[in-house]
């Protein structure tokens, strides 16, 4: 794809420092970007690659101080936003309408709308509904009375179960699963585990994106249920009657259990776990590897296993990294006593 400066200038609500005529073709990073490449800088610390790079423009903030540049500049307000609105710009004709592949398999009771993509080896379940320009690539396996809101992207290998709801604009990587069973058992008088039937579904709302290889499973009862604008990353495991809310996002190897409610715009990092049951509130930042036993109040921001509030953990850290050096101090403190004793 090839775009003046002028012209991206524009989609990025930009101004021009240089010449607006030079065409650019690539994406690059500033360290490795050549001629013909656009590339972006938001961080002071990489100011010195803004007199060696080799690439034909470069993105940068506004509010950045410099001097001289050998290239040609494009200030904005928001220089890492700006360069994802173009990798979303470059990216938008990677994927294109293919039609119904003869080797997929299709119940005829499904309804399918207007140029729906559907790869090789992909099967639909009855009584599907999938919505506009919708595309479903190879080795998918969606179950019966599905339904797919319009211009979702569904990866290679996804598993959706039936009765899940997806909405539009969604992006489900390769490998997940939606909608598999909830990690339910009740033991019976002699111990053993009976299987609890799962009868709910999974309800994703619009423009969520899931990672591959996660799984969200059906409720017991209900829904499990993701909210708009939810980003969950790769092996994300959550469990059945979870709901998160809207624009929280969930970094890899993260575990939710069952019937815990998060709020909405949450960022929680990755490795975090958290039982059962809990109610974690809005605008909530969980650091990575942490482990949360307890309800979290909106706003908080939590740290450690057990989770508590990072200014506890980080001052409470300051004895632990010492715990060693103060043993030692007591030892010769108690030593002293001791002597003191006997004398």
């Amino acid at each position: 794809m090839n775009y003046s400066v002028a012209n991206l200038a524009k989609i990025l609500k930009g101004k021009v420092v240089g010449n607006q005529n030079i065409m650019v073709e690539r994406l690059s990073k500033i360290e490795e970007a050549q001629d013909g490449d656009i590339t972006f800088l938001s961080n002071s610390k990489y100011l010195p690659w803004l007199y060696k790079t080799k690439a034909s423009v470069v993105i940068i903030d506004k509010d950045l101080e410099f001097e001289n540049p050998k290239t040609n500049l494009i200030l904005v307000d928001n220089s890492y936003l700006a360069f994802n609105t173009l990798l979303r710009k470059f990216s938008e004709n990677k994927l294109k309408y293919t039609g119904i592949n003869e080797n997929s398999s299709i119940d005829e009771s499904s309804k399918l709308g207007n140029k729906v993509s559907v790869g090789r080896f992909s099967v639909i379940d009855a009584d599907c509904k999938i919505g506009n320009e919708v595309v479903i690539m190879d080795n998918v396996t969606i179950q019966r009375n599905v339904k797919i809101g319009a211009n979702s992207i569904i990866y290679p290998g996804v598993r959706i179960y039936e009765d899940s709801v997806i909405g539009e604009n969604c992006i489900l990587h390769s490998n997940c699963v939606i909608g598999s069973d909830g990690f339910g058992y009740a033991p019976d008088k002699n111990g053993k585990y009976i299987k609890t039937p799962q009868l709910g579904n999974v309800i994703i709302a619009d423009n969520v994106e899931i990672g591959s290889n996660s799984s969200i499973d059906r409720a017991t009862l209900g829904s499990t249920l993701i909210s708009s604008g939810v980003k969950i990353d790769n092996l994300v495991q959550i469990a059945h009657n979870v709901s998160i809310g809207e624009d929280t996002v969930i970094a890899g190897q993260c575990g939710i259990a069952g019937s815990t409610q998060v709020g909405s715009n949450c960022q929680i990092g990755g490795q975090v776990g958290i039982i059962g049951h809990l109610k974690i509130g809005n605008n909530v930042r969980i650091n990575g590897k942490s482990a949360v036993f307890g309800n979290i109040k909106d706003n908080s921001v939590l740290k450690g296993s057990p989770a508590i509030e990072e200014r506890n953990f980080n001052r409470s850290y300051v004895y632990f990294k010492n715990l060693e050096k103060l043993a030692k101090d007591i030892n010769k403190l108690k030593k002293l006593n001791d002597s003191n004793d006997k004398i």
